[in-house]
């Protein structure tokens, strides 16, 4: 193969060689593909915040706002045309979107597990069947794999999620350190936590301004509308943004997760008697709880005492990038909310996002869908193993 690969092409390639059971080959190509996907979605996303803050200048000169609306498109196209040239990645096709709904599941660690247990490197196919879980933890074939891995050995050292984001670990460092009672190493992760996460919201969005497929011809403001329901409703977002981390109880939504963040933000200060920097956590847990009883309980308590902490009125407010989240998910989902309810005749279908950028091809994991011949004799040969106390099953 040559050397400047296509995302779809390293991709196809990897399952053909899976399908012929070349195991090595098919790692080898796997993990490219990997690489290629991640650096699409990074590279995308560079150019998406690069070209966020194209000049508007001279905007006054302009007493129709649909024409300000329009140079703004204009200059932001431009602009991400230019930035778009210089990656090597954007020389290619770009992907259809089942295939990269493959990439966004972790479907591709799904064979890598498999093809490095046939190679006998259980320790990478721990790792491989541990990210696929992570995104896939109802998966029953997987989940079976990992308990067949337990049997084996200690895998505790090899459960590393290959995808992890980089808030998601902090979190969890934040709340083990909430609960073995270290206040101020939790306060100063949790706030490293919440950095990261807005700084990954922003970089999802950006990354869903990618390319999408016209399936059918529109006038300009519905394309327009189309387009704005894309990225609000951009499968991608969900999928980086609601996953959650190392607990299945903590697949929450986003919303629900910033305010968890908070929640333990303004107990950890309150411990510290920091209460002037617990008092605006408060507000913030309630831009997107209101109705918590505990919280609410938390502001009374706060604003009781103001004058013997020394706050002022503005410390009660939330904290601004809370604010900012909050104001700019809520302008999304009602525009989001309005595209879908209105934004159709009776002739076009619904728009939505599960219907543009819909690719009519055939995703090429199609064919691998379920549990495979290979997967069967796995597993075959583990039922036959005699019950250890790693087995989820009952003896008899």
């Amino acid at each position: 193969m040559r050397r400047n690969y296509a995302l779809d092409t390293a991709y196809n390639y990897a399952l053909e060689q899976y399908s012929a059971q070349n195991w090595g080959e098919s790692v080898k190509y796997l993990e490219l593909s990997l690489r290629l996907h991640r650096l699409l979605r990074d590279s995308e996303a560079f150019c998406g915040r690069n070209c966020s803050a194209v000049s508007r200048e001279n905007e006054t000169l302009y007493a129709d706002s649909s024409l300000r609306v329009v140079r703004h498109v204009l200059l932001r196209a431009a602009c991400l045309k230019k930035c778009k040239a210089s990656f090597p990645v954007f020389g290619h096709s770009y992907p259809k979107s089942d295939l990269l709904e493959s990439f966004e599941m972790r479907k591709p660690y799904q064979y890598i597990q498999y093809a490095y247990y046939q190679l006998n490197n259980l320790e990478k196919a721990v790792a491989a069947a541990h990210t696929f879980l992570k995104k896939n933890p109802n998966d029953k074939s997987l989940a079976k794999n990992m308990n067949y891995y337990k049997t084996l050995f200690d895998v505790e050292e090899y459960l590393i999620d290959h995808e992890e984001q980089p808030y998601e670990s902090v979190f969890v460092k934040s709340v083990t350190q909430y609960n073995n009672g270290d206040f101020s190493n939790s306060a100063r992760n949790m706030e490293q936590a919440i950095t990261q996460f807005f700084e990954l919201y922003d970089l999802c969005l950006a990354g869903c301004e990618g390319n999408y497929e016209i399936l059918e011809y529109k006038d300009f403001y519905a394309t327009l509308a189309v387009n704005t329901v894309f990225v609000y409703g951009c499968p991608k977002m969900q999928s980086e943004m609601r996953g959650s981390p190392h607990a299945h109880s903590w697949r929450i939504c986003c919303g629900k997760f910033v305010a968890t963040m908070y929640h333990y933000l303004q107990f950890s200060y309150y411990k510290l008697n920091d209460v002037k920097s617990a008092a605006p956590c408060a507000a913030s847990y309630m831009l997107f709880d209101p109705n918590d009883k505990v919280m609410n309980q938390n502001v009374v308590y706060y604003k009781f005492y103001k004058e013997q902490w020394g706050l002022k009125d503005q410390d009660f407010l939330p904290r601004p990038e809370a604010q900012s989240y909050f104001n700019q998910t809520i302008k999304q989902k009602e525009m989001l909310e309005f595209a879908l309810n209105y934004l159709q005749t009776e002739d076009e279908g619904v728009v939505s996002p599960e219907e543009t950028g819909l690719s009519p091809s055939q995703s090429p994991d199609v064919e691998f869908e379920g549990m495979g011949d290979y997967e069967e004799a796995f597993l075959a040969d583990w039922w036959q193993e005699p019950k250890t106390k790693w087995d989820t099953g009952e003896t008899d």
